[in-house]
């Protein structure tokens, strides 16, 4: 099973605390709130696995900056800095100073969200994200009746005949292929194959999925190649 991600919060506001922390656990991320510098201390003592550091600036007491000055030396540990201030100088200071990210306040959730999972990719070593042109084209592959050849970017249907592929969902396929038995969400799917700047919200990576079960599947509507994983993405997990 899949570790969660956990995430400390540290707000003085509770109704912002709160409203995150429910948020972010039903997305099936680890939740512990903090309210000033010294419940954060105590969290960081207490938990070794915190990934993710959701700091508030203008806090009473020793402040967002202060804390991110410390906790950048002590640990290595990701923070984003949440501010209702809209000072560019606060985000140059607070990234400069380590944070990996910077959030303004009124928070929207759902952009927060993207943030957290950008963030938490490009510090997680344990899964590197994987290069679609890092991939070896000199293999063919058998599966459900099928055959892709990497070499040609040619895919052969059950009948003998070429199914026709976009250069994306070629690029798609080769990289489910690579990743067998492997959950992959769509901003991991999205980062590993494109060059382009992506946005949080694009869903064109479901449509081209979309399609490419229809090119695939024995029945699109109830998919056995490549299936959806309720809540965390998409694995290509075919029988034979």
């Amino acid at each position: 099973m899949k570790q969660q991600a956990h995430i400390l919060i540290c707000d003085d506001e509770i109704d912002v605390r709160e409203m995150v922390g429910k948020y972010l656990t039903k997305r099936e991320f680890k939740i512990t709130l903090a309210e000033n510098a010294e419940s954060l201390d105590r969290a960081l003592q207490e938990y070794e696995d915190i990934n993710l550091i959701l700091l508030d600036i203008n806090m009473p007491g020793e402040d967002g900056l202060s804390i991110l000055r410390r906790v950048c030396i002590e640990r290595e540990i990701a923070v984003i800095m949440l501010t209702a201030a809209d000072e560019p100088i606060d985000k140059v200071i607070g990234l400069e100073m380590g944070a990996d990210d910077y959030l303004g306040k009124p928070v929207d959730l759902r952009e927060l969200e993207a943030r957290v999972k950008s963030v938490l990719r490009r510090t997680n070593k344990s899964e590197p994200v994987i290069d679609a042109k890092e991939i070896d084209n000199s293999a063919s592959i058998s599966f459900s009746g099928l055959e892709l050849d990497l070499s040609s970017a040619q895919l052969t249907g059950r009948d003998g005949k070429e199914i026709t592929l976009t250069a994306m969902e070629f690029t798609l396929l080769k990289l489910f292929v690579k990743c067998k038995g492997r959950v992959l969400n769509r901003d991991q799917l999205m980062e590993m194959a494109s060059d382009r700047e992506w946005d949080p919200f694009d869903r064109s990576i479901d449509i081209r999925i979309l399609r490419l079960r229809r090119k695939l599947e024995l029945n699109p509507a109830k998919p056995a190649i490549i299936r959806t994983v309720r809540g965390l993405g998409y694995i290509f997990d075919p029988a034979d």
